[in-house]
């Protein structure tokens, strides 16, 4: 399944996350080639085996988020809670380059899965450490998750939300696959700096942390003493140019005008001349004083065409527009598909032919094709055998239930 032009092929990884941030930061690596373990416990797995089966997720037969996050993957089921285990886990980070865990500090110690219990086995190893809300402070051994730590903590549940409606539940990962990004660009720096000193490293990053990062530009604006605005709904809201619009077919569309020089733009394109000769709207800050009345007369232009009748006419004026887009427009972009966006299956599932790619790229370097996420301990003899153990000792350790090779297909 690897290729000669990846990256990482012979890079060796095991991946103790659970979830989605951890494991998609080393799903990124398979991409390129790295040889990775997953280890999950025995019987239940990993959590996330049974995430697409739970509201409000679609509905599907076949388990696309196991597949999108753990392809490419060697399955190991072992009970880390067994002392048999320990012998296993010592192993494992002999042969590792790169280790990831998401375990709370509490949990990494009582499993002997820390940074200071693994490193002294290999003063190669790359120790890649994520948590919800840090390693440090009165709540690092809290659980987190992407819509806590990163969605909710950080106050970008807040800021998303439109005038006095509450606040959204987003589409779930968003904040685990950015995470997740972060998390391999920390891995990637981790091994870039054992390149030039031969040791490994203590790597890290949290979700609270990440949604930090994405919220920066209006955090920064707080901790620098500035003045929030009051919140404001789409009908009367701080900039009009910045705002979506309901068309004849019921369909949204988002306007973007970030500068003056866009302003001509759009009201040629609407047909709307008299706008430019108004007061109201003469400069930005009179657009900005009186942008519920600019929403109203938006709202009556756009009401009147369709969808199609927009795109082709902000494309032929040159204005800056987003379209909302509906699940079959987002699955049937060609601009996805002609960007490896959305790249074929090695062994298409189902009706499912393609799978959304990592958003790294490197001219020139082919990424492994996305094969099957493993079953729940699928190769557990095999990389026992890799490990050094014997048919016997492989044998015994299935029969005390250390390590598992049963379980179906996620």
């Amino acid at each position: 399944m690897q290729t000669p032009e990846s990256i990482f092929s012979g890079l060796k990884v095991v991946d103790f996350a659970s979830y989605i941030a951890g494991p998609a930061a080393t799903t990124i690596l398979s991409d390129f080639g790295a040889t990775v373990i997953k280890v999950e416990p025995p019987g239940t797995g990993d959590p996330y085996r049974h995430f697409y089966a739970i509201p409000p997720n679609p509905i599907s037969e076949h388990n696309y988020a196991w597949q999108l996050t753990n392809r490419n993957k060697r399955g190991l089921a072992l009970d880390l809670k067994s002392p048999a285990a320990r012998d296993i886990v010592t192993r494992l980070a002999q042969w590792a380059d790169v280790i990831v865990v998401n375990f709370p500090p509490k949990i990494k110690e009582k499993l002997g899965l820390t940074y200071e219990a693994l490193a002294p086995l290999n003063e190669r190893l790359v120790y890649a450490d994520l948590t919800g809300y840090g390693t440090k402070g009165p709540e690092a051994d809290k659980p987190g998750f992407d819509i806590t730590a990163y969605w909710a903590r950080t106050g970008l549940m807040q800021v998303t939300r439109d005038g006095d409606s509450p606040p959204t539940l987003p589409v779930p990962g968003i904040g685990d696959h950015a995470t997740a990004s972060t998390l391999y660009s920390a891995i990637v720096t981790g091994l870039y700096r054992r390149e030039k000193t031969g040791k490994g490293s203590h790597v890290s990053t949290s979700l609270i942390a990440e949604g930090a990062w994405a919220a920066a530009a209006w955090i920064e604006g707080g901790l620098n003493g500035a003045r929030y605005r009051e919140r404001q709904g789409r009908k009367s809201p701080p900039n009009a140019l910045l705002n979506p619009y309901r068309t004849a077919d019921d369909r949204w569309l988002l306007v973007v005008l970030p500068a003056s020089k866009d302003w001509p733009l759009l009201v040629d394109a609407m047909q709307l001349p008299a706008l430019l000769d108004d007061p109201r709207f003469a400069n930005e800050a009179a657009r900005a004083e009186n942008a519920a009345a600019l929403v109203a007369i938006l709202d009556e232009a756009f009401a009147r065409q369709p969808l199609e009748y927009w795109k082709k006419t902000f494309d032929a004026g040159r204005v800056i527009y987003g379209v909302v887009q509906i699940a079959d427009e987002i699955i049937n972009d060609r601009q996805m598909y002609e960007n490896d966006i959305f790249v074929p299956l090695a062994e298409p599932t189902g009706s499912a032919t393609h799978t959304v790619n990592s958003p790294v790229q490197v001219a020139g370097v082919q990424k492994v094709s996305p094969g099957p996420a493993p079953q729940l301990g699928e190769h557990s003899d095999s990389v026992l055998a890799d490990l050094g153990y014997g048919a016997d000792e492989i044998a015994r350790l299935l029969a005390e239930g250390v390590v598992s090779k049963h379980g179906t297909r996620a």
